[in-house]
C-alpha cells in the first residue's frame, strides 16, 4: 500500500505501526487451548500477541478416547480416564503459568459417542473445565481458519483428518466457504472390515462432499496428525533435506508414490525412520487409502501440509481484523526485531538502504529481503564464530507462518551472510539445492548488502546515506551523509567492495 512520502508509513503499512505493542493484541499473550481428540489431548500455549504466534508450551497424550468406537459407539473407558488424567494436570498447568482459563474443544469422539456429554460433566465436576464440544461444521471452520493463520490469502481445499472424522473447507483468496464433515476418520473406517467397501465407502463420501464444494483446483492444504506422518515418511522416501512440516509440498505423483511405499514396507521400520509414534503408525495405512481416493477425486495442482489447524483456529478467531490482516512473517520478524536485537527499529533503515539494489525482484522477493533486514540481528549474542550458524537455524527451524521451504533457506542463507563471507564447509550445503543459481547468489547479495549496511548505524534512513545500482553499467554508486562518513572506515570498506565483487561491479563513492 502507498504510504506516501513518508517512507515509515510505507513500511508500516495502513496501520501505522507494529500491533503486537497495542492493547488489542497484548490480551491474547498466554492463550490456553485444549484439543480432545478421538486419538490425543493435546494443551497448547500460545504467545499470541504476533501475528504469527510463538508456542509458550505444547504437550500431548495419546488418550485414545476414539478407539473401538465404530463397534461401541462410546468413548473408550481407559482413554476415558487417560484423558481425565491430561485435562486435571492442563488445569493446573495453566494456573502455574499464570494465564486466562483454557480453551477446551472436543470434536468427533465426543460428539458422537453416547457417553459423550456425561464425559464433559465428568470433566467439569472433577476439573472445573467447561468443555465446548464443537459439530463438524465447526471443526472445518475452525481448521481453515488456523491454515488462514498461516496463509492469509489462500485459495483452495483444507482438509482437516482426525482419528474419527475428516472435514473439508473451501477457501478463496482468504475467504472461508462452505465447510463439510464426514465420517472417514481411520478409527471409524476400521469398522468396515471387507478393504472392496471401504473404499467404495471412502470414494463416494469424498464425491458427495466434493459435489457439494468443489471445484477448487488449485492446492490442498492437509492438516491433522495422520497427514502429517504420511508427509514424513514422503520425506524419507524422497530424502528429502529440510525436515520441517509446515508448508512441505507434495505433488498427487509424490503422495501416490508415498502411499505405495508405505504400502511395501515393514511399518515398524517406516516408523523409527520417520519419528513416527506407534499409535499413529498405526492409523496411517487407513489414512493412505482416504488419502489416494481423495487426491483422485480432488486431483489438487499441490499438495501442502499445515502444522497450523483447529486450535491455531481458535487464536485467529480471537485475533483482531487489524492482526489478523497483516503478513504473519513480516510481523513475527519485527516481533523478534522488538525482543532480541540490539537496535530495535534499525532494520527499517537497513531495508531503506539496500533495497535499492532488489528493485527489479518479484515482490514475493521483495517481502523475504524486508524480513531479512528485520532479523538481520537477531543472534548477536551467539558466539562471534557461530553467529552464522544461529542464524541460519533461527530461521530455517522457526515456527513462522507464510514462508515456504526456499523461502527459508534463502533467507537463512541471506543472514548466514550478514555473518560470513563464505558459505563453503558449512553444515548447511545439502539444503542449498533448493535454490536455485540466481537465488543463491541474490542470497548473498542480500547477506553482504545488511553486512555492509550495519557498519552505518543511524536512527533513520535519511541519514545512513544511500546505494544506487546501475545493473547495466554494473556500477554501484554510494551516497554518505555527512556524519556517516565518519563511519565508513577500513572494515567498512572492505564490506563494500565485498558486495560491489559479489554483484561483479565498478563503484562509486560520493
Amino acid at each position: 500500500m502507498d504510504g506516501g512520502n513518508d517512507p515509515q508509513a510505507d513500511d508500516w503499512g495502513p496501520f501505522g505501526r507494529p500491533l503486537f505493542d497495542d492493547p488489542a493484541s497484548q490480551w491474547l499473550k498466554r492463550v490456553g487451548v485444549v484439543d480432545v481428540g478421538s486419538n490425543s489431548v493435546r494443551l497448547v500455549i500460545f504467545d499470541g500477541a504476533a501475528r504469527s504466534p510463538a508456542y509458550f508450551y505444547n504437550e500431548k497424550i495419546m488418550a485414545g478416547l476414539g478407539a473401538g468406537f465404530a463397534e461401541t459407539g462410546r468413548l473408550n473407558p481407559e482413554g476415558r480416564k487417560r484423558a481425565l488424567e491430561a485435562l486435571r494436570r492442563f488445569k493446573l498447568l495453566s494456573e502455574d503459568f499464570q494465564m486466562a482459563p483454557l480453551t477446551v474443544v472436543a470434536t468427533a469422539a465426543m460428539r458422537n459417542a453416547e457417553d459423550g456429554p456425561e464425559f464433559c460433566e465428568e470433566v467439569l465436576r472433577e476439573t472445573g473445565l467447561r468443555v465446548w464440544v464443537i459439530d463438524g461444521e465447526q471443526e472445518a471452520q475452525l481448521s481453515a481458519q488456523g491454515v488462514l493463520l498461516g496463509w492469509p490469502d489462500a485459495t483452495g481445499i483444507v482438509c482437516d483428518i482426525g482419528g474419527s472424522s475428516m472435514e473439508l473447507a473451501a477457501l478463496l483468496e482468504g475467504e472461508i466457504g462452505l465447510c463439510q464433515t464426514s465420517p472417514l476418520g481411520p478409527l471409524q473406517l476400521q469398522g468396515i472390515k471387507d478393504k472392496k467397501k471401504r473404499r467404495e465407502h471412502i470414494r463416494s463420501t469424498i464425491e458427495e462432499m466434493w459435489d457439494k464444494i468443489g471445484p477448487h483446483e488449485d492446492r490442498l492444504y492437509l492438516v491433522g496428525g495422520s497427514w502429517r506422518a504420511i508427509a514424513r515418511h514422503d520425506m524419507v522416501r524422497r530424502d528429502y533435506p529440510l525436515h520441517v512440516l509446515h508448508e512441505y509440498r507434495m505433488t498427487p505423483r509424490d503422495v501416490i508414490d508415498t502411499i505405495d511405499w508405505i504400502a511395501e514396507n515393514d511399518s515398524s521400520e517406516l516408523a523409527s525412520k520417520s519419528g513416527t509414534s506407534s499409535s499413529r503408525m498405526a492409523l496411517v495405512p487407513l489414512a493412505c487409502e482416504v488419502l489416494r481416493e481423495l487426491v483422485g477425486v480432488l486431483k489438487p495442482r499441490e499438495i501442502a501440509i499445515s502444522s497450523y489447524g483447529l486450535r491455531e483456529g481458535l487464536l485467529y478467531q480471537q485475533m483482531p481484523t487489524e492482526l489478523r490482516e497483516r503478513d504473519p512473517l513480516i510481523e513475527a520478524c519485527r516481533f523478534a526485531e522488538q525482543k532480541d536485537s540490539r537496535r530495535p527499529g534499525f532494520g527499517r533503515v537497513l531495508h531503506h538502504f539496500v533495497s535499492p539494489l532488489f528493485e527489479d525482484l518479484p515482490l514475493a522477493r521483495r517481502r523475504i529481503v524486508k524480513a531479512a533486514c528485520l532479523l538481520h540481528d537477531v543472534s548477536w549474542r551467539a558466539h562471534p564464530d557461530y553467529r552464522h550458524e544461529a542464524c541460519f537455524d533461527y530461521v530455517t527451524r522457526a515456527s513462522m507462518g507464510g514462508l515456504t521451504h526456499p523461502q527459508r533457506i534463502f533467507l537463512g542463507l541471506a543472514l548466514l551472510h550478514r555473518y560470513k563471507n563464505s558459505r563453503s564447509g558449512t553444515h548447511f550445503e545439502h539444503l542449498l539445492g533448493l535454490l536455485s543459481e540466481e537465488e543463491l547468489h541474490q542470497a548473498e547479495v542480500l547477506g553482504k548488502a545488511m553486512r555492509f549496511g550495519s557498519m552505518l548505524t543511524a536512527d533513520t534512513d535519511e541519514s545512513i546515506g544511500t546505494l544506487s545500482w546501475k545493473p547495466r553499467k554494473q556500477l554501484l554508486e554510494l551516497t554518505l551523509s555527512d556524519r556517516v562518513k565518519v563511519l565508513f572506515g577500513e572494515v567498512a570498506q572492505a564490506r563494500f567492495q565485498s558486495l560491489a565483487n559479489t554483484l561483479g561491479a565498478e563503484t562509486k563513492i560520493d
